[in-house]
């Protein structure tokens, strides 16, 4: 590698472009399309024993360079892991013809750049498990230089790429969000449900209390909102037959960002029929155990405070008796003006619309606050509950659960009303509210209802999104997220490459 170093990136850019042409006038490019690697860095740090003295192909970015005369001493890092490079001058075999470098032409390289190695596994004299190098292969010429550190965390959020790079702890997270997923579906396989898919643009949209995204479909002249749950099509088709199903997905739901919450997430949601919410409450539990147990060997964990551990016995808590126990209110016959005098006296936020609904909803959000779980939350009114079936023996109660962990709801579930009639006057009712300017409030869908005056056999459904795993890691929506949504900014070195080539948008004050 050259000695010269300009501070500035523009400048850096600059060098390592030109070292780019010094490798094209040799006949190198720069970015070949096939790799021959062999074996993964992870693989040969593994089994060792297995690869001591054995040829390999090894491929990797390279982030360490260490000349020592005739001996260079390099790093390269690949998914699985990072291995030492070990380049005698007198051991590398030059082949420009085939790509491979000669010992003068390595000073063509650069941290960052994508190289592959072929040599002889073995170890130092200090016993650190390394690649003898016979040719070096360059597959990737970066011409911007890796920051040593990101300066923020918006800064690693806007740029993934880097931050997987620079943060090997980022990768492993991701990688333990895949198994997450993977694990999700292979318990939902085993208990027998069976994975479908349903639209992501609805005409009319629905199954939770959520702002929708809307879009408009030109082929079809109409409006279409992103689907915020697969709840409605998944019922309609246990209606057509189905008894197991599940959706995995992304939802969209157009509401503010904070820790717990982005307007893009991606959630499971699954329909049991013959079920009722007490044997999806069973199977929940088990499913959390699962997750625990196979990403995380543990079932204990601490989220933002909250010490829990998941092998206790899950309290079942009732809404209605918490609600009179910490703020002395009935929730069915205390007057709204007494429920918005206990939310000013308490000096508990408020925001959206003012409506009984929602000023209940929001001491119940401080109560929940304060509950470290595992729970149930259990017999939620009907009123706030427009989609679940209520209790024989009280009707203005539900067959509901909500799984409340570190003070948050991570899932949602119940016993799914299959009575039209009932289903058409809890429309109704959730019509007058957005009518009143809750636009949270659900949809209509007069399409759902005639489904069910078809006949839909009893069911059971449940949801949760990925916020469980960003509780069991600890981390905030946007830490467990690769891409969260963010203002669109481009860097000022980036513009100032590109001007006169590309227009950029002005910054919105």
């Amino acid at each position: 590698m050259e000695e010269k170093v300009t501070s500035d990136l523009v400048g850096q850019r600059d060098l390592r472009i030109q070292k780019l042409q010094q490798l094209v006038k040799l006949g190198i490019n720069p970015y070949p399309s096939k790799s021959f690697r062999k074996d993964s860095i992870g693989d040969v740090l593994e089994d060792f024993e297995k690869f001591d003295g054995d040829e390999t192909v090894l491929a990797g970015r390279l982030i360490a360079w260490r000349e020592h005369g005739k001996l260079i001493f390099a790093n390269i890092l690949e998914q699985t892991g990072s291995i030492q490079l070990m380049i005698r001058k007198d051991d590398l075999v030059k082949d420009l013809k085939n790509g491979y470098l000669g010992w003068d032409n390595l000073q063509l390289l650069d941290i960052g750049d994508f190289i592959e190695a072929y040599g002889v596994v073995g170890k130092t004299k200090t016993g650190q498990v390394s690649l003898m190098v016979k040719n070096v292969r360059l597959l990737t010429k970066a011409i911007r230089p890796i920051p040593r550190e990101l300066e923020n965390k918006e800064q690693r959020y806007r740029r993934r790429y880097l931050d997987l790079v620079i943060h090997p702890e980022s990768v492993r997270m991701f990688e333990r969000k895949s198994k997450f997923w993977q694990v999700q579906r292979e318990f939902l396989k085993k208990e027998g449900f069976m994975e479908v898919e349903v639209p992501i643009m609805e005409a009319v949209t629905g199954g939770a209390d959520a702002k929708p995204f809307i879009t408009h479909h030109n082929a079809l002249d109409q409006d279409f909102y992103l689907r915020i749950s697969t709840e409605l099509y998944q019922k309609r088709l246990i209606g057509g037959g189905f008894e197991k199903i599940y959706t995995f997905g992304p939802h969209f739901r157009n509401e503010g960002m904070d820790d717990e919450h982005l307007q893009e997430f991606y959630d499971i949601e699954w329909y049991w029929a013959y079920a009722d919410y007490k044997d999806n409450m069973k199977l929940v539990k088990n499913l959390f155990l699962e997750i625990a147990r196979k990403v995380y060997g543990k079932t204990d964990f601490e989220t933002r405070g909250h010490k829990y551990d998941l092998a206790d016995e899950w309290e079942e808590l009732d809404y209605s008796n918490l609600m009179k126990e910490h703020f002395d209110i009935d929730i069915f016959n205390d007057s709204d003006e007494k429920i918005l005098k206990v939310i000013k006296e308490k000096n508990i936020e408020m925001g959206g619309e003012v409506n009984r609904n929602r000023m209940i909803d929001t001491l119940w959000k401080s109560i929940r606050a304060t509950i470290s779980g595992p729970a149930f939350l259990v017999n939620q009114p009907k009123f706030i509950s427009p989609l679940a079936k209520s209790h024989e023996d009280n009707k203005e109660l539900t067959q509901r659960f909500q799984v409340i962990i570190a003070g948050s709801e991570l899932g949602n579930g119940y016993s799914e009303i299959n009575d039209p009639q009932d289903q058409l006057e809890r429309f109704l009712d959730q019509q007058k509210l957005r009518e009143g300017g809750d636009d949270e409030a659900h949809m209509l869908d007069i399409d759902f209802v005639e489904m069910l005056e078809y006949g839909m056999p009893p069911v059971s459904g449940y949801g949760h999104s990925e916020r469980v795993f960003w509780f069991m890691e600890n981390v905030t929506a946007r830490e467990g997220t690769f891409f969260p949504q963010m203002r669109h900014e481009t860097e000022n070195s980036t513009k100032e490459i590109y001007k006169g080539r590309v227009k950029f948008e002005k910054k919105k004050k």
